[in-house]
């Protein structure tokens, strides 16, 4: 008989990222991060592979980064030096690097730099690229003498207790106020320890590529004094020289990607002149006249947005590499892995049912970390010249053997012109000839999609006995520019397509009483959730996630809000103000009577807690049964990387509450 899915289960997952080869080719490296509940966070390995076989390369779970840095040393940065610590507490900026050895021994300190690195790159033997979140009140304690240094310290020590805002934006989802932050492009030389500045002081920095002799660095950003607006820059920095020049002006290109190919530079961007801030990116080259020429259009996003609980951590989703530029790329439910030539014709290249999370490639072979089908991640490779895919690494499967893990059944059905399709996971032990409570699932972006991946809240609430169902309503990604397209228009087709996606399964599974389902979304699916119990009362119970209530005010405390909500829903406080208040639920708030659960952040600068908030008030002003939980010292990403403990708390409060009203 198969084991039922505990909701802790995901305390003994791995979660994979970062898979990179090796500079010839023959072993890769990835991080391995796994829950660590005794210090309710996670920890960070290095492993390294050859073919299937891989071995742990650290054990302290302190991994924060790493590159290569020959074929045989491995640079990473950590946090293991206790007097480094003590200074980093005491408010200085400091970032630990150590090279490993992939045949073994112990990490070795290999320098420190004083400033705050988010991203390392090697230029040239001894020479590295840092990204640098860097503060522009304290930061320049780094090149100052002692005295001057403890003058600045003590101030940044004297002012914890503050926050001072006189930028748009000043807070970012993850990252807390950034009033005066920017993230900063450095030279470091490790010989001298000698820093030196590359991007303009104001400048926020996104993107960076080299031209292929490493003499030529290329980088995206915007310069902004007050307000930071879109479409960044492209600007080149000579290292000869010692020079900036710019290549392209800012204003106008939203960028996705930047690279050097075949020294012309190339980058993924888009107008936002079609379809706004979430249009697809269409790919370009810069010839030596700085002229922009189109190399192709693309209808399809860059990068994967199939969602998962299952991931923690990134890695290279672009790669140019064999004069071909290769890009995981979301289509339908899947994503997969293409490849494009300058001609700009296009090829998929790797697929299967379910995601390639982040991948790398050699002189003949690729390399990913993905979720097939209803696995959890694991390491898969395919030769460049063959489709044979093959699984490198087995990590999940002893742990997953014999534990019941429902199979998505797909529901298809044709609505308003679009053909739509959801999914849904049977309950354990299922009888056709009992009765069931259902949960629907919305998932956020909207620009995102469900898959055929492993979910583990929804594989849970299976194996506790529910149905759950799912679906990729418009709005979503994965079907081209003009699916996605709901701007202006939250709340009308796209919550027509749930409930017509939920009439739908009911029709196909007469064993779940329509009586006992509940609803539940985050974050986008939390702005549904709140709209739904508002305009129906066909669901039992509900537990709405990082939502939205209220336009008008998420327009002006989101980390995103002005832009966001000007895209979004076409309007503004100042230009037409009944358009935002008519998308907003909290209008609605008095025709509810579902009993809802609101689960909110106080770190949560994308969804603010103040968006809960207002539909908790608004409900227990009318009289409906309502209950708020709030996560300390946790952001929007709480259900995906949030703290393991806060992460399973979120989980039992959402099935309980489920399981108080359904069943």
């Amino acid at each position: 008989m198969e084991k039922q899915l505990k909701r802790d289960a995901f305390f003994h997952y791995h979660f994979l990222s970062d898979v990179t080869y090796a500079p010839n080719g023959k072993r890769y490296a990835y991080i391995d991060a796994q829950a660590d509940t005794e210090h309710n966070a996670y920890t960070r390995n290095l492993h390294i592979g050859v073919q299937g076989k891989t071995t742990p390369l650290t054990a302290d779970g302190k991994v924060e980064a790493f590159i290569w840095d020959d074929k045989d040393t491995i640079l990473f940065s950590a946090m293991r030096d206790e007097a480094i610590r003590k200074k980093v507490e005491a408010g200085e900026e400091w970032t630990s690097f150590y090279r490993i050895s992939i045949k073994g021994g112990e990490a070795q300190p290999a320098f420190a730099v004083p400033l705050n690195v988010q991203k390392i790159e090697k230029v040239k033997k001894g020479v590295y690229l840092l990204m640098v979140l860097y503060d522009l009140n304290y930061s320049d304690m780094y090149a100052c003498k002692e005295k001057a240094k403890g003058q600045l310290l003590k101030q940044k020590q004297d002012s914890r207790d503050y926050e001072v805002i006189d930028e748009l934006p000043y807070t970012f989802n993850g990252m807390g106020y950034i009033n005066k932050k920017r993230m900063s492009l450095f030279l470091y030389q490790e010989s001298s320890g000698k820093l030196t500045r590359i991007s303009d002081r104001n400048m926020a920095v996104s993107h960076t590529a080299w031209n292929d002799d490493h003499t030529l660095l290329y980088y995206s950003g915007y310069a902004y004094q007050t307000v930071k607006e879109d479409k960044e820059g492209i600007y080149a920095y000579d290292l000869t020289a010692k020079e900036t020049s710019e290549i392209v002006a800012p204003h106008q290109y939203e960028l996705y990607d930047l690279q050097v190919w075949n020294n012309q530079l190339f980058f993924a961007g888009t107008e936002t002149k079609r379809y706004g801030l979430n249009e697809n990116p269409w790919f370009y080259t810069v010839d030596g006249n700085k002229c922009v020429q189109l190399l192709a259009e693309n209808e399809n996003t860059l990068g994967s947005s199939v969602g998962s609980d299952c991931r923690l951590g990134a890695g290279r989703y672009a790669l140019i590499i064999h004069d071909q530029y290769f890009y995981i790329t979301t289509q339908n439910g899947d994503s997969c892995l293409y490849a494009m030539d300058k001609q700009g014709r296009q090829q998929k290249i790797a697929a299967y049912t379910g995601s390639i999370d982040c991948f790398d490639i050699n002189q003949e072979d690729i390399i990913w970390v993905g979720m097939k089908e209803q696995q959890l991640q694991e390491i898969y490779h395919q030769q460049l010249n063959s489709s044979n895919m093959e699984q490198l690494t087995h990590i999940h499967a002893k742990m997953m053997q014999d534990v019941y893990t429902a199979k998505p059944q797909l529901i298809q059905f044709h609505r308003d012109g679009y053909d739509l399709q959801g999914w849904v996971l049977l309950p354990k032990g299922y009888d056709t000839k009992k009765q069931y409570p259902a949960i629907l699932d919305i998932h956020g972006g909207p620009k995102t999609v469900y898959g055929e991946v492993f979910y583990h809240e929804m594989q849970v609430w299976a194996n506790e006995g529910y149905f759950v169902c799912f679906m990729n309503p418009r709005g979503s990604d994965g079907r081209g520019n003009a699916f996605a397209d709901i701007y202006g228009k939250y709340g009308t087709g796209d919550y027509e397509d749930l409930m017509m996606f939920t009439d739908e399964v009911l029709r196909a599974y007469p064993q779940i009483d329509e009586k006992r389902f509940g609803v539940t979304g985050g974050s986008y699916g939390g702005f549904m959730t709140n709209w739904i119990i508002g305009h129906t009362k066909r669901f039992a119970a509900a537990a709405s996630q990082r939502s939205i209530a209220n336009w008008i005010a998420f327009e002006h405390t989101s980390d995103i809000g002005p832009d966001f909500t000007k895209d979004q829903q076409r309007a503004s406080t100042w230009e037409n103000l009944e358009k935002l208040w008519f998308h907003s639920p909290l209008q609605y708030a008095d025709q509810v009577v579902t009993p809802t659960l609101f689960i909110h952040s106080d770190e949560d600068y994308r969804c603010p807690l103040s968006e809960g908030q207002q539909m908790v008030s608004a409900l227990m002003e009318h009289g409906v049964e309502t209950r708020m939980v709030m996560f300390k010292g946790e952001n929007h990403e709480l259900s995906r990387s949030g703290k393991p403990l806060h992460r399973l708390r979120r989980l039992n409060e959402i099935t309980d509450w489920m399981n108080h009203y359904l069943k």
